[in-house]
């Protein structure tokens, strides 16, 4: 019984490690697209206006050329230094393709009037949730992808959930990072 346990213990953790790998397969494929913001350079601090010491709204976003054959975007912003696991702040997906920019202070709300949809933060709240770090500088990673087709998920979806729903039809991504810490 307790060679058993250790091969079922194996297992677990083969799995959990599978889908923690996931992301990094993601992160390879296709195009380079160039993601940037007016409110900070990459690499650079984010304004507090965009985190919970501020107005803690979505900062504004701005992407370049995409591959063709794109049908939709998906944005995922996450913190990859919070403690525990990474932390997600932000999950947009089904963005449409002629979209080239977000503007500041997107709304909290399941589907956005371009028909774009909200997924579920770390916060256990739909929308953008601005960084809070418990301690410490904390990197920020804002994620774009284009993607040969929506993925027709229903509001709310999680990180996990976009990221097994995009497997296989990423044709390109961004990336842009912003640092912050609490005053």
């Amino acid at each position: 019984m307790g060679k058993w346990r250790i091969l079922y213990l194996l297992f677990l953790a083969v799995v959990l490690l599978c889908v923690g790998c996931r992301e990094e397969q993601v992160k390879d494929e296709g195009m380079q697209i160039s993601l940037t913001s007016p409110a900070f350079r990459d690499g650079g601090v984010i304004p507090a206006r965009y985190t919970c010491d501020g107005e803690n709204v979505s900062p504004p976003l701005r992407w370049g050329d995409l591959p063709a054959g794109t049908r939709a975007l998906v944005l995922i912003c996450d913190d990859p230094d919070a403690p525990g696991k990474t932390w997600v702040h932000w999950v947009l997906y089904d963005l449409p393709p002629d979209v080239r920019e977000l503007p500041e202070g997107i709304p909290p709300k399941e589907a956005l009037e371009n028909g774009a949809k909200q997924g579920r933060n770390d916060f256990r709240k739909l929308g953008y949730g601005g960084p809070c770090p418990p301690g410490g500088t904390h990197r920020y990673f804002f994620k774009l992808y284009a993607l040969d087709k929506p993925l027709g998920l229903a509001p709310g979806a999680t990180k996990a959930k976009v990221l097994a729903a995009m497997e296989g039809h990423v044709l390109g991504r961004g990336q842009l990072i912003g640092k912050y810490s609490r005053r």
